[in-house]
């Protein structure tokens, strides 16, 4: 008879080490990044190399083009933002056609008037140069995606936003308001559709979303008492505008005037 006693102690630490085998390798293993590489892969014009996707692509990059380069209007000066301490030709143009085209959405969906509009210096990117104006025109002047707002302020917010003018020393597009500025720095006269400011009224401004967030610091649309965001892109403002108009004719009234 064949004597296993001997083997006991081995087979036992075998079953062992069996065991503790299957549980460490089927327990979850924790990775740790320690390296990342990369390189960079050029964009270039060369399409030889791969004629199946230019000739995929063209088609769509054709009818695109086609449309962007579609002359809606045309503009007798070129407009930009450089020109004017308070006022810009271009800046006062925006801020007319988003308050006018603003308030053909407004009126038929509440029935109130926009009294004026605000906009930003630095929003506009581009110049409006003087010859044919087309889509792509639109897209590099507001090439953000924007949509014009309608915040109802008191009074009080419309004296912050003559100070706010004063203080950052930019011309920032204004529509339906005018004021002087003092010796002081300080804004009097202020007229709002023509009509001096009551402080007892609600006023409905027209801007943008990002500024009705609080871009650009104008902290005193917070305080607005109704927003109404109007779904209506800045860009497609400016293509309807140009669309409905044969020559572009930019505003000559002064808004802002100092003592």
């Amino acid at each position: 008879m064949v004597k296993l006693k001997k083997y006991n102690g081995f087979l036992k630490l075998f079953v062992i080490f069996l065991t503790l085998f299957f549980i460490f390798s089927c327990s979850p293993k924790n990775y740790n990044l320690t390296k990342i590489e990369g390189k960079q892969i050029p964009v270039t014009e060369k399409t030889a190399e791969t004629p199946e996707i230019e000739n995929f692509i063209k088609p769509y990059r054709d009818h695109i083009n086609q449309d962007l380069d579609n002359v809606l209007a045309y503009c007798p000066e070129t407009l930009d933002k450089s020109t004017g301490k308070w006022q810009t030709s271009i800046g006062s143009l925006l801020a007319d056609v988003c308050l006018q085209r603003g308030n053909i959405v407004f009126k038929t969906r509440e029935n109130k008037s926009i009294d004026l509009c605000l906009l930003n210096h630095g929003g506009i990117r581009a110049i409006l140069p003087k010859g044919n104006v087309t889509t792509r025109t639109a897209f590099e002047i507001m090439p953000f995606e924007n949509n014009l707002v309608v915040i109802g302020l008191k009074g009080e917010q419309i004296q912050d936003i003559a100070a706010y003018i004063i203080k950052e020393k930019k011309p920032q597009p204004l529509s339906g308001m005018t004021f002087t500025i003092t010796k002081e720095n300080t804004a009097k006269n202020i007229m709002i559709q023509g009509k001096p400011l009551d402080l007892s009224k609600i006023y409905y401004v027209a801007t943008n979303d990002y500024l009705a967030n609080g871009g650009d610091s104008m902290t005193f649309f917070a305080k607005g008492v109704q927003t109404f965001d109007l779904n209506y892109k800045l860009r497609n403002v400016l293509i309807d505008y140009f669309k409905e108009v044969d020559t572009v004719l930019a505003p000559k009234d002064i808004r802002i005037t100092e003592e």
